[in-house]
């Protein structure tokens, strides 16, 4: 069975790259009826937040990405990582160390100085006299000192790493606290993960990880190291370019539906696809069809997709969701059919809730300015128009479509000599939804509207 996980540090919000991360993993586990975990690797006290972790939390409840069984914590596993330190101590495969960390630094000076790689020189490897006194230990790895650590990656192939490059890294620290690569290693082993999909700056601790397996008898799981998501100039990813935090998604309007679809294609492809649900996204991704050129985050290419999401949801969901953004008073006191009648036409313009919402604002708030538009050529005009307005019935598109053709006709004009005018006064303003929409939306208010433009003019 396929098992997977996802591992944030709670040191600051779910951003878009850890989401993509959690969704391959998620995707690739359930859509073969396996397991995908979630585990917050807290074990960094100093750095770690609980606002963090419940904003991560938060994120994973509005993407809709359940995760199997109980989030584990490794602040609670502290006992059960050092009683595998202390296996490795029992069976000779780590040491303790005594060096400073004075004389590493010297050490290092020393084999900058002769152009050498800086790197522990194994001094306490084997060492059996009388340790020095005040010094805390650290514990280390023995690494093989020589031959090779290959694995198979599902995306970059075979990695080798010669044994040479490796020195004893520190799998506990001096206060007894065990390490990152150590606490991952035991972690993925006894939940059993078979499948790790991470990111790409997670290639070099692959090598030590797996000489922690082999150290304690641990079958190897399958990697898959995902390249970075880049910038449309082909540079790291930074908020500015969309970086942000998975809520801030929220904030800004976009769907959930329209962020995983578009994460999804952010290294995975299935043809020339776009479109897809979460149900055929479960269906057809596959870790082993993962792109091993980095993917390029493109800004439109997410207004798009939200923007097609958009059209599709009902115009009752939609209301649910704008209950995130304020909307104006006036949009409570619009009947179902004005209200379907706004929303329907937003829609099809807007590419984000936001968005949506301030053209809900612009339609239903009176103007506060107006376009400019020959006033003197208009104002008889929208004066005539206000007088059929007081007693015209404007509760149906095919009504209003029939008094604006008998105006045009009765003053023989084109509608680009008067519908720009009638627009700018009831919206303040040339362009947004269409004008017998407006009307229809507007209802009673339409003639107000009217009737105080042309007080200004």
């Amino acid at each position: 069975m396929v098992v997977t996980r996802f591992a944030p540090s709670p040191t600051g919000h779910l951003h878009i790259g850890g989401l993509r991360t959690a969704l391959f993993n998620y995707l690739y586990a359930r859509g073969r009826g396996g397991k995908c975990y979630l585990r917050i690797e807290d074990t960094d006290l100093a750095r770690n937040s609980q606002e963090a972790t419940e904003a991560i939390l938060q994120a994973f409840a509005w993407m809709g990405l359940g995760f199997d069984g109980e989030i584990l914590y490794q602040s609670q596993r502290l006992e059960l990582y050092q009683s595998y330190v202390q296996q490795l101590l029992d069976t000779h495969k780590a040491y303790y160390c005594y060096t400073s960390k004075e004389e590493l630094e010297a050490l290092r000076e020393t084999q900058r100085a002769k152009g050498e790689t800086p790197r522990y020189d194994r001094r306490y490897r084997d060492f059996t006299g009388t340790p020095p006194q005040g010094v805390k230990p650290v514990v280390r790895l023995k690494a093989p000192l020589q031959g090779e650590i290959a694995f198979k990656d599902g995306i970059k192939g075979v990695v080798v790493v010669q044994a040479k490059e490796l020195d004893d890294f520190i799998i506990a620290r001096a206060d007894g606290t065990p390490t990152y690569n150590f606490v991952v290693s035991i972690d993925d082993a006894l939940m059993g993960i078979s499948d790790i999909i991470r990111g790409d700056d997670h290639l070099s601790n692959t090598p030590k990880q797996i000489l922690i397996y082999q150290a304690l008898g641990f079958k190897l799981p399958n990697f898959y190291h995902v390249p970075m998501i880049l910038n449309e100039q082909g540079r790291k990813l930074s908020k500015r370019d969309g970086a942000m935090g998975v809520m801030d998604y929220k904030a800004l309007g976009y769907l959930k539906e329209a962020l995983l679809n578009f994460l999804a294609r952010l290294g995975w492809s299935y043809g020339d696809q776009e479109i897809f649900s979460l149900e055929e996204l479960l269906r057809l991704f596959d870790a082993k069809d993962l792109n091993s050129a980095p993917s390029c985050f493109s800004p439109h290419k997410l207004d798009w997709l939200n923007a097609h999401y958009l059209k599709a949801t009902s115009n009752a969901q939609l209301e649910i969701l704008l209950q995130d953004f304020e909307l104006p008073p006036a949009f409570d006191r619009l009947n179902t059919l004005q209200k379907d009648m706004l929303l329907g036409a937003l829609k099809e313009r807007c590419t984000t809730l936001r968005s949506l919402s301030t053209g809900v604002h612009e339609v239903l708030n009176p103007p506060v300015s107006y376009d400019p538009i020959k006033t003197l050529q208009a104002k008889p005009l929208l004066e005539a128009f206000a007088q059929i307005l007081k007693d015209a019935p404007l509760e149906s598109l095919e009504n209003i479509q029939t008094l604006l053709h008998t105006f045009l006709d009765t003053h023989a004009l084109k509608p680009g000599a008067f519908m720009p005018a009638l627009r700018v006064a009831l919206l303040g303003k040339k362009g947004g939804i269409d004008l017998k929409q407006a009307l229809f939306v507007l209802g009673d208010q339409a003639l107000e509207r009217l009737q105080t433009f042309l007080a200004r003019a």
